[in-house]
């Protein structure tokens, strides 16, 4: 059984690119997505994912407010990824103290092309581990990424 994911991120562009990410792992499936903060808050309660990365920068309710909604309503472990969240940022640590999983800062603010790139590996390897899984085999992973490849033609 996989995994479940919930995407949360204003850009489509982002959502799209992190989709992409988290596609490459066959023990992950992406369950949906969500643009601002409130849908989030209701994609959650009613897909009940394993983990959301979540962005804090969203119009209707921020990353952080919707962290702090989903501890009292959500078993998900949330990993925030914004460009925020650089090491050490107020929001940052914020986002620690109220109970993230994991921070990884986007690399080139907030529309960060270079995401797969410079961060892929990182997101995935944060959501394996707060699921408590094994790192991913590099040929379990590249045979799954052909696979979906030739789904999608």
């Amino acid at each position: 059984m996989a995994h479940t994911v919930l995407i949360v991120d204003d850009s489509g562009l982002m959502r799209n690119t992190i989709r992409q990410i988290i596609a490459v792992d066959p023990e992950l499936e992406v369950v949906g997505e969500a643009a601002d903060g409130m849908v989030a808050l209701e994609k959650m309660r009613a897909l009940k994912p394993n983990v959301v990365l979540l962005d804090i920068e969203m119009p209707k309710l921020d990353g952080l407010a919707v962290l702090k909604r989903a501890r009292l309503t959500s078993s998900a472990k949330v990993i925030i990824l914004s460009s925020l969240a650089q090491l050490g940022s107020p929001q940052a640590l914020e986002a620690r103290r109220i109970g993230a999983a994991e921070v990884i800062a986007k690399p080139s603010g907030t529309i960060s092309l270079d995401l797969k790139a410079k961060r892929g590996s990182d997101i995935l390897r944060a959501v394996r581990t707060v699921l408590n899984l094994p790192p991913l085999d590099a040929n379990v992973a590249a045979a799954h990424r052909a696979r979906v490849h030739k789904h999608d033609e």
